[in-house]
């Protein structure tokens, strides 16, 4: 039973913070200790518990003055060395993550396909949307569509008749530009009709489902509008697609689509209306209840303010790789605390 509440201790430190399970353990024996004695004296349990609270907020409060702010490079990759059992690597591939992203940039890990690990970083939004049709495919030797310079047309619509989307068509042609369509979907008629354009080269068209779903798919085309300078089409707002002009779409300098993925890069939204948008969403982020909420709003955060790196852990073999893997987002999480809340010594030092 012992053995069991230390576990659930160093798993709790674990999940809050993402490492500190030594220290937590070292506490927990100490309470224990004295905890017993004290009782054996005679001691009620209910006033010892009461004391213990009070002294874990003197302690906390006593600990946040002792912190060492953790903002340079060094001292991130020093903190994600440590985290990572002293794996070096490890430590400088979250520092040079945590510099190309910033702080709030979504950080995820993955299992690579070498022995190596990697650091992958995606500039511009990218969303878990992939093209409609492998017939809008112009690169073939990556199984992939690259849209330069494009106009981006924001739908929160089905759309599935292509005479309402004629006349925003006809002004992309006589512009000379490429057209992505980001829609709850587009099918049927209208489907087959950009297909047949684009293989005729009458005008370069590619369709994406938007992302996410209900709400969440509103707020998120919201944000694509404020990244590439758009209007979202809706008719909630009264916006018809027949009606729709240039002046309400959006551009980019780049988009990169495959099977699974858009890639949105380098959007002419004004800074201002991002920022905007995104202290819009960290005060969503504050009210927010559930974790995974909070965490969805986070990663739009990242998408809107930073970018997303990606760390891909290289190893020989499966049990090697979950093994890193682990300590690698152990790492991740230790240091983030670390920026966030600043280090004190470990080991239960301080």
């Amino acid at each position: 039973m012992g053995a069991q509440m230390v576990k659930e201790v160093a798993s709790k430190a674990n999940d809050a913070a993402g490492d500190g399970t030594t220290t937590a353990t070292v506490l927990a024996q100490a309470i224990v200790n004295e905890g017993l004695k004290a009782v054996a004296a005679g001691m009620n349990p209910m006033d010892l518990k009461r004391g213990i609270d009070k002294a874990v907020v003197a302690a906390v409060e006593e600990l946040k003055k002792l912190s060492v702010p953790c903002s340079d490079s060094k001292a991130i990759a020093q903190v994600g060395t440590i985290s990572a059992n002293s794996d070096e690597t490890v430590g400088k591939l979250i520092a040079e993550a945590m510099e190309k992203v910033g702080k709030e940039g979504v950080i995820t890990v993955e299992e690579g396909t070498g022995l190596q690990d990697e650091l992958d970083v995606v500039e511009g939004m990218q969303f878990d949307r992939g093209y409609l049709s492998p017939y809008f495919i112009n690169k073939p030797e990556t199984g992939s569509i690259e849209l330069e310079s494009p106009f981006i047309l924001l739908a929160d619509k089905k759309i599935s008749n292509i005479r309402e989307m004629l006349p925003v068509l006809e002004a992309v042609a006589k512009a000379g530009k490429p057209l992505l369509i980001i829609a709850e979907d587009v099918e049927g008629e209208a489907l087959a009709t950009l297909v047949v354009n684009t293989m005729r080269g009458i005008v370069k068209v590619a369709a994406v489902k938007a992302p996410g779903f209900g709400d969440r798919r509103k707020a998120m085309l919201q944000d694509i509008a404020t990244l590439t300078g758009g209007t979202v089409i809706s008719e909630e707002i009264g916006m018809e697609l027949e009606k729709a002009t240039l002046e309400d779409l959006g551009q980019a300098k780049r988009i990169v689509i495959n099977k699974d993925t858009t890639i949105i890069i380098d959007g002419i939204g004004d800074e201002a209306a991002i920022q905007g948008r995104v202290g819009q969403i960290r005060k969503q982020i504050e009210d927010a209840t559930s974790d995974y909420d909070r965490e969805k709003l986070q990663e739009r955060v990242a998408k809107l303010a930073g970018g997303v790196a990606v760390i891909k852990v290289g190893a020989a073999t499966e049990v090697e790789m979950k093994e890193k893997k682990a300590r690698v987002e152990d790492a991740l999480h230790a240091t983030r605390a670390a920026v966030e809340e600043g280090v004190v010594a470990g080991g239960g030092v301080a």
